[in-house]
């Protein structure tokens, strides 16, 4: 402790000032200021051993371990009996496929949608390692293996909701739907229209015919393979410019029926024909998918997967409506959606499956602005349109469709959170196939949040 020293008025005080600059340095003080510091430096040359397996690499609660049981229940034998490496025969062993569609559902929940991301992951990842279990995966397995079982994985999704419905997680009794238009893997300038993609067709045409006679002179080349690489390339391009020419000239007619001479406009994409222009939440137009999912209220669970390439929803409604009676068997009792699936058609459907349809009146507002009733029958209105204007003039109807912004979506907004804003494949199939997996995904944490939930 530092003696008291006398203040300038007489008076002594605790502490010395804070200024001591001029108090001289003693000598053993200056020579250890003029000394290094000690500091304890990493070493990263220093070779080190671990004996440590994968298996406790990954924690106990490792939401990966959740994934892995999920999967082990699935009956997978469709994909195993494609496979021709068998016992007793020649051939290189094949990759599980338990062990690919494990690492699709985690890619998902993680947000990865490319193959080759994936297959990085794969080496670098804990988590992934584990699933892998030394097994090598490259990203063409991958690829192919995600778009290549559409029917399955909605077989899987059907199993495990009829799973969650046998454990009284789902009832299915109220469902919400929404859309949700994602990017798709075209570009806006690969637009053309039909004069132009023909004469693209006929190069591509005269270029794959070029390889064919270069493949057939010289089959045993060195360059064969890569040859035969370029073919397949030719030919795929091919195809896709044959289908935009087939897909524009749907578009032309389907203009043509709304605006008289207009067909000659219609454009499609070289490298997406399926894919559409559409209006994106931020005001801009590109192309993309409109992703449909139908989500059970009380829960979160999706129950019902589609896409389609329509830019609104008005024409969603029956094609979920089938998609959620071959998923779980019933039609909901009640169905809960915006303002863009409320016509005429949608009302009269809803009430031949003795569903009650809950959706913002056309021009409600305006209507009410003017003083008039919008939940009063209207001129050419029938049964089913009456009894759905005075059904949503009822406090107890606004009340139950407020349930929609927190289940259809809270659905959305969960695959947003997930990466699902532009797809890494290209065609209706394929990304109905991308759809599935993230459904099942979501279904699988949403299924054990709830049966945590249930736990005293």
């Amino acid at each position: 402790m530092n003696e008291k020293s006398p203040a300038p008025d007489g008076q002594p005080r605790l502490f010395a000032d804070a200024n001591t600059a001029d108090v001289p340095a003693t000598p053993s003080q200056t020579s250890a200021r003029a000394r290094p510091p000690r500091l304890r430096l990493p070493r990263r040359d220093q070779g080190e051993m671990f004996l440590e397996s994968l298996d406790q690499r990954v924690e106990a609660d490792h939401p990966v371990r959740l994934v892995w049981a999920f999967v082990e229940q699935l009956d997978l034998s469709p994909l195993l009996n494609r496979i021709q490496a068998v016992e007793g025969h020649q051939g290189r062993d094949a990759n599980d496929p338990r062990v690919l569609l494990t690492l699709w559902l985690y890619a998902a929940i993680e947000g990865v949608g490319s193959a080759r991301q994936l297959e990085a992951l794969c080496t670098d990842h804990r988590a992934f390692q584990w699933i892998c279990g030394g097994v090598s995966i490259n990203h063409h397995s991958l690829s192919d293996f995600r778009v290549g079982h559409a029917e399955l994985l909605d077989r899987l999704l059907a199993q495990s909701l009829a799973s969650l419905t046998h454990e009284g997680l789902v009832d299915v009794n109220t469902v919400a739907q929404d859309g949700m238009r994602i990017r798709a893997s075209a570009g806006s300038d690969s637009f053309r229209r039909q004069a132009t993609l023909q004469e693209h067709l006929d190069q591509a045409n005269a270029h794959l015919e070029k390889l064919k006679a270069e493949l057939e002179l010289n089959p045993m080349h060195l360059d064969a393979r890569r040859k035969a690489a370029q073919l397949r390339a030719a030919t795929e391009k091919q195809q896709r410019l044959q289908q935009a020419i087939d897909n524009v000239q749907q578009i032309a007619a389907s203009r043509e029926q709304r605006q008289r001479g207009d067909g000659l406009q219609a454009r499609a994409s070289s490298t997406d024909p399926e894919a559409r222009r559409m209006k994106m939440p931020d005001g801009g137009t590109r192309p993309a998918y409109n992703a449909q999912f139908a989500t059970d209220v009380p829960t979160g669970i999706i129950v019902g997967v589609e896409t389609t390439n329509a830019g609104n929803d008005a024409g969603q409604l029956e094609p979920m409506l089938a998609d959620i009676h071959d998923n779980t068997g019933q039609h909901p009792q009640q169905m809960l959606v915006d303002g863009s699936y409320s016509t005429r058609h949608n009302v009269e459907l809803a009430d031949q499956h003795d569903i009650e349809l809950f959706a913002p009146l056309k021009e409600e507002r305006k209507q009410l602005d003017a003083g008039e009733n919008p939940y009063a029958p209207k001129r050419g209105d029938n049964a089913a349109m009456t009894a759905f204007r005075a059904r949503m003039g009822e406090p107890s109807a606004k009340a139950t469709y407020k349930l929609r912004g927190q289940s259809a979506e809270w659905t959305n907004a969960q695959a947003r959170n997930r990466g699902l804003y532009m797809l890494r494949v290209r065609g209706k199939a394929k990304v109905q196939a991308v759809l599935l997996l993230y459904a099942l995904a979501h279904n699988l944490l949403r299924a054990h949040q709830l049966r945590e939930a249930r736990k005293p």
